[in-house]
């Protein structure tokens, strides 16, 4: 992993490109406090000037001065990592279970539910969103499509040795999501979601030590689009994934947080909470090359050699942000989350901007 490292330095080190689109675009947005959840992601829409966060239960729209536009509230799920298109919808995972995450989310808001376990994207309408606290089920600015592909993993019960264990590749649902060109691909012009797995932190297993990443072409899920009921939660979506990618990284907790695309360098950011297994370095942070093409692999899960394709980690970093917000910039920069809470208890972020070394013991610097 260390000479995996200290090659980076050499194979990211970037040319100078001006940046005078995000010229205007301030050194920090502070999000201001936004409820007992702490933030999962955040995208800035550079052309309007506009910052989204999400805070678990909520969207949270602001200027650039991080002054308050709007939100979309209501949510008894988990809403995560974001991204945004080029005609201003933002993408965000969204998750409902019955697993530590989904009780405790439903708990804190002092509610029960018996609606079944499912994984969505969400996709807001960001021109919609006008004023605080606006309904995610009631106003018409949200549609969902159904992630089959995760949901079946995250319910299937496997076999490792003499166990029988749940959640196939330790899949606990989604979490970070990305648009991106086709991975490996020089010519690809076309933007393609990628939706990663949250994996289970569990050191008993080894089928749970690759990050798994879906690939979608989102250019005909009009077709599976439908509005949010939280009561009777719908199954319209793709049935399978264009492409399902597996990146060695070692376990992590609860998988890739954050998942970005940096069209600057052409490779995917991944920002993780970090594992525990001994043999693993552990990092936090990992980058995936988006220059060269997915190769041929096998993993063990379920007694079974699975045939998988793999995707090339150039490396790994310590670095303690990025986990709750991770947005490229398009120049080489990064708006990175620094979250923290308030003395009276609500979570808070404050947006910093970084511009991305690859160093071995300093992967960002903070612009000032």
């Amino acid at each position: 992993m260390k000479t995996l490292i200290l090659m980076l330095i050499g194979i990211i080190a970037l040319p100078q490109l001006s940046g005078a689109q995000n010229n205007q675009l301030p050194d920090s947005v502070f999000s201001g406090k936004q409820g007992t959840f702490h933030v999962q992601g955040v995208v800035a829409d550079k052309v309007k000037g506009f910052i989204y966060f999400s805070f678990t239960d909520r969207l949270v729209k602001t200027d650039l001065n991080g002054k308050m536009i709007g939100s979309v509230t209501g949510f008894i799920g988990h809403l995560g990592d974001l991204d945004i298109t080029e005609d201003g919808k933002i993408y965000g995972s969204l998750e409902y279970k019955h697993d530590a995450i989904g009780i405790g989310i439903t708990k804190n808001l002092g509610i029960t539910t018996n609606q079944k376990d499912g994984f969505y994207i969400a996709i807001f309408d960001g021109a919609r969103i006008v004023h605080p606290n606006m309904n995610a089920e009631k106003e018409d600015l949200l549609r969902t499509v159904f992630i089959k592909e995760a949901t079946d993993d995250y319910a299937a019960v496997i076999k490792t040795g003499d166990k029988v264990i749940p959640h196939r590749f330790g899949c606990s649902g989604i979490d970070g999501v990305a648009f991106a060109p086709a991975i490996g691909e020089k010519a690809s012009s076309k933007n393609f979601l990628y939706v990663a797995y949250g994996i289970y932190g569990d050191n008993e297993r080894s089928d749970n030590d690759n990050q798994v990443i879906l690939k979608y072409d989102i250019s005909d899920w009009q077709k599976y689009e439908k509005p949010l009921s939280q009561s009777n939660l719908h199954q319209s979506g793709p049935e399978k994934p264009l492409d399902k990618y597996f990146v060695k990284t070692g376990n992590t907790r609860y998988g890739i947080q954050n998942l970005a695309y940096d069209a600057y360098s052409g490779n995917l950011f991944a920002a993780v909470y970090k594992g525990s297994k001994s043999q693993y370095p552990n990092y936090d942070l990992f980058v995936i090359d988006g220059k060269k093409k997915p190769t041929k692999d096998v993993l063990i899960a379920n007694k079974q050699q699975v045939a998988i394709k793999s995707l090339t980690l150039l490396g790994g970093w310590n670095f303690k942000w990025g986990a709750t917000g991770l947005c490229p910039l398009g120049d080489g920069t990064f708006y990175i989350s620094h979250n923290a809470k308030a003395k009276d208890g609500e979570q808070q972020t404050t947006l910093f901007k970084y511009k991305w070394l690859g160093a071995e013991k300093e992967p960002f610097l903070l612009v000032k």
